[in-house]
């Protein structure tokens, strides 16, 4: 089993529950979960423990990628735990993911605090892992962008 770990934390010029909102409403989430270049056109959360989290993504190829999963924990707003799946353009999951996050509010700004777990057991996994680090922190600036046009 190919396994990989993200840490990554940063600080955005916006109240914790801005930023919270950001991770659990699907019309925030629709706009930047995504590494850069790619589009979200399906979006659907739930976010209360066992609720949904669900989207899909384009690949700026074409290619769309599923993720599917379920809040586990959620603490408004000051953390986030998801449990999801990556599923490749044909439907088959190709990773599993821990996702948690904390937010951390001072002075109006906040910090985010994401821990990353992925697994998956097969070479695409692996190549797939072998990107985690950068998907995420594109993901992340993402996030920042989304938040300077609220």
């Amino acid at each position: 089993m190919n396994e990989h770990t993200v840490a990554l934390t940063r600080v955005f010029d916006a109240p914790r529950s801005r930023v919270f909102d950001c991770w659990t409403r699907a019309e925030h989430i629709s706009h930047w979960f995504a590494p850069k270049g790619f589009t979200i056109h399906s979006c659907e959360a739930d976010p209360r423990p066992g609720g949904i989290f669900k989207f899909c993504m384009r690949a700026p190829d074409g290619g769309e990628y599923w993720v599917r999963g379920t809040y586990r924990e959620v603490t408004a707003p000051s953390h986030l735990v998801i449990d999801c799946a990556a599923d490749d353009p044909k439907g088959v999951e190709r990773l599993q993911e821990v996702i948690d996050v904390t937010f951390a509010e001072s002075g109006g700004r906040t910090t985010v605090s994401l821990n990353a777990i992925a697994r998956g057991p097969s070479d695409e996994a692996a190549a797939m892992l072998r990107g985690m680090d950068k998907g995420w922190a594109q993901t992340v600036d993402r996030l920042g962008i989304h938040l300077r046009r609220k």
